[in-house]
């Protein structure tokens, strides 16, 4: 398990990225259907308010993965060029300032929210009648958003060294430890959206240290690195981080443009159609991670291949890797699109009872939202292209674009203009325009 053999530099281009793929997606889809499931036994636990609080908690999760997946992605492009150039220290000393530099941001995050919950609950789109199922499920799920850290980096790490089966063992490890936990402590135990949050936070710490013990006793190249804490080194740990943090920015954009659709999304339905249209847009959000996993999975497993190649000048091999993303990534959007409109009853009836006002809305609009499931995949995978090669600049742009610049005014005006409907299609119009500004600039660049 410690040793797959991974030759970045010359093993054929569809085997290598089958042998990243199928581990990484089978990690990323035990999580997302621990997501699923924590929306499930909720739902039919606790209520549709439950849900709903969930949802507004949720934005912080994005958060919390928007500075994993920026710390991760950064260490793992730099990494992957040292190692194309046989520079293994340097390599782990950058893995190791992202794992502490990215954790210790965390600690500040969960700090302010431990501070100040009810302000968290009403910046994110809350209600007085739902703060107290807010409260209850965010102080305890605080933990879970550290030790995500942790994991997620730890696991970008885990797979550079060669080790994807592994980085899909810790996955598997935690998501089921998840769901297992999730169902103890919400039914036998009756602990309601406190033990949800529980489950969740000892999930991720048994996630978070299985790959720590990867990188201190099991690693082939990248183990962790002893830090100094003189000037000079403190230093450069703040150069080395600031370009990891610059090669990974948009991925973190990407992630809080999550959390910024499910804010302005929680504001906007509140507004039109009170807490059960927050609870019927909660289901959305919750189906929304599937997809992401299928677009993320793509995206990771060819952005070490990219990185290493681009770090040797061996442009054929990236030109290959992309264009078995790019057919991959709409392969995976059409069939999630699809599967959201023609299977969406079934779909809400494992989230919310079929007689509460909550299931009416989203059974009207959730076919509305799949739309965005096809360019959202292929935005993932065309920004995480640009991010490989060191593009900074641009893929930052367009996951502005998707994240903030289009998908705000988009939220607020379409309402006004088509009504009801308009809050569903807000990200799919979002998603769309983005990918047309993608390909503008992708044709533009090549003539």
């Amino acid at each position: 398990m410690n040793r797959d053999a991974i030759d970045f530099g010359r093993t054929r281009i569809p085997r290598l990225f089958v042998k990243l793929f199928v581990p990484t997606l089978m990690g990323l889809l035990f999580w997302a259907l621990t997501t699923v499931a924590d929306g499930i036994f909720v739902g039919q636990g606790v209520g549709s308010d439950g849900l709903a609080a969930i949802n507004i908690v949720a934005p912080l999760f994005q958060i919390a993965m928007g500075i994993a997946l920026m710390f991760g992605t950064g260490a793992s492009i730099v990494a992957a060029i040292h190692l194309s150039h046989d520079n293994v220290k340097a390599a782990r000393i950058n893995s190791t300032q992202a794992l502490v530099v990215g954790t210790l941001a965390m600690v500040a995050v969960a700090a302010l929210c431990y501070a100040f919950p009810r302000g968290v609950g009403f910046l994110f789109g809350g209600s007085e009648r739902l703060m107290p199922y807010i409260i209850d499920y965010l102080l305890w799920v605080l933990p879970a958003l550290v030790c995500s850290i942790v994991s997620t980096v730890g696991l970008f790490v885990i797979r550079l060294d060669g080790s994807p089966k592994y980085a899909m063992v810790a996955n598997v490890t935690g998501a089921l430890l998840n769901i297992v936990l999730d169902w103890v402590a919400v039914f036998p135990l009756g602990m309601g959206l406190k033990g949800a949050a529980i489950a969740t936070s000892v999930s991720c710490l048994v996630s978070a240290i299985i790959a720590i013990y990867y990188l201190l006793f099991m690693s082939h190249k990248l183990s962790l690195y002893r830090l100094k804490l003189t000037m000079t080194s403190l230093r450069l740990t703040m150069r080395n981080v600031g370009y990891m943090v610059r090669m990974g920015f948009s991925t973190f954009i990407g992630e809080t443009a999550m959390s910024c659709m499910m804010i302005v999304g929680n504001f906007m339905f509140i507004d039109l159609l009170k807490e059960d249209g927050v609870a019927a847009y909660s289901v959305a959000c919750y189906m929304f991670p599937l997809v992401f996993m299928f677009g993320s999975a793509i995206a990771q497993s060819a952005q070490p291949i990219i990185s290493y190649n681009h770090g040797l000048g061996h442009h054929h091999r990236i030109s290959s890797t992309f264009r078995l993303s790019l057919r991959l990534a709409v392969v995976c959007g059409l069939v999630m699109m699809l599967a959201g409109i023609v299977l969406c009853r079934p779909l809400m009836l494992l989230f919310l009872d079929s007689h509460v006002p909550a299931f009416s809305i989203a059974i009207d609009g959730f076919p509305l939202f799949a739309i965005s499931f096809l360019f959202f995949s292929l935005n993932i995978v065309l920004i995480g292209y640009y991010q490989a090669l060191e593009r900074a600049r641009k893929a930052t742009l367009f996951m502005s674009l998707r994240g903030y610049l289009i998908i705000i005014p988009v939220f607020i005006l379409l309402p006004r203009i088509v009504g009801v409907p308009g809050l569903w299609l807000a990200v799919p119009v979002s998603e769309g325009l983005t990918f047309l500004v993608i390909v503008f600039t992708w044709l533009r660049d090549r003539t």
